[in-house]
């Protein structure tokens, strides 16, 4: 396996750029290759089975163009089908996103954290499991987020429909006691600087994508697949219509760039 060889990187849609954003912030010398599975977004109201389908399928294509690790970049398909693509290509290195239980309940003073995440992962028994592991000296109280995925998706990360679904989600929490908020599902650090506005300074946010990229980091050093110098083009395909798709992605990739159609 060649060091400038591609990091594989793929999501139900585009959340997962919250993801390739920090990986590129970390590791700029890295070429990048997308899948945005728009066209079956979100995963969280599917069942487990269609997810590992679509993740090995998914995986086995950037894995046709040349990856050497891939990163799922999606809370609920790393819930559902991290295990069965590490099983199919044990020597590939895989990382998973998972929600940040251990920090959350390290950084809360009131003893109360909330989770903003999709069904899928909130019904997963990975969940279950950090739950059970890292939290069990806090409350932890869950809210799922039908129709957040969706509004990032569409790029509206502030419009008056996205503000009034996010108050209606997170007042619930606050009214509670939260004073730290998991953001479960790596669509909604899009909507940080509205989540911001909508709830007290003293509230912290936290996510997984920053620790995400220096996994990566690590492993590819250990494995000595780190890339030596930027080699061609990053990449982006999805399963969506992708003039749609390219509408969006300069609001959440900050620039314009060219998608492919997934063949898969």
């Amino acid at each position: 396996m060649q060091g400038n060889a591609p990091v594989g990187v793929f999501d139900s849609g585009l959340g997962g750029l919250s993801v390739l954003r920090e990986i590129r912030q970390l590791l700029p010398q890295e070429r990048l290759f997308y899948v945005a599975d728009s066209g079956h977004v979100p995963y969280g109201d599917k069942s487990p089975e269609f997810i590992r389908q679509r993740s090995q399928l998914i995986a086995g294509f950037l894995l046709e163009q040349g990856a050497k690790a891939l990163v799922v970049a999606c809370n609920t398909a790393t819930a559902a089908a991290v295990l069965s693509l590490r099983e199919t290509w044990p020597q590939l290195p895989i990382i998973g996103m998972e929600p940040a239980v251990k920090p959350a309940a390290a950084a809360t003073r009131s003893g109360v954290v909330g989770v903003l995440a999709t069904t899928g992962t909130l019904q997963s028994a990975k969940f279950a499991a950090l739950l059970d592991r890292f939290a069990s000296d806090v409350r932890v109280i869950t809210q799922p987020c039908p129709g957040l995925v969706e509004c990032v998706e569409a790029g509206e990360l502030a419009s008056p429909a996205t503000r009034q679904l996010l108050q209606a989600l997170v007042a619930p929490l606050l009214a509670q006691g939260c004073d730290t908020l998991i953001l479960g599902c790596t669509h909604y650090p899009f909507i940080k600087p509205l989540l911001r506005e909508l709830v007290p300074e003293s509230v912290s946010l936290i996510d997984t994508g920053e620790a995400v990229a220096r996994h990566l980091q690590r492993l590819l050093a250990e494995r000595g697949l780190l890339a030596s110098q930027h080699s061609g083009a990053d990449a982006f395909w999805s399963s969506a219509d992708t003039t749609k798709v390219s509408a969006v992605l300069p609001v959440l990739w900050g620039k314009i760039e060219m998608v492919n159609p997934l063949p898969v």
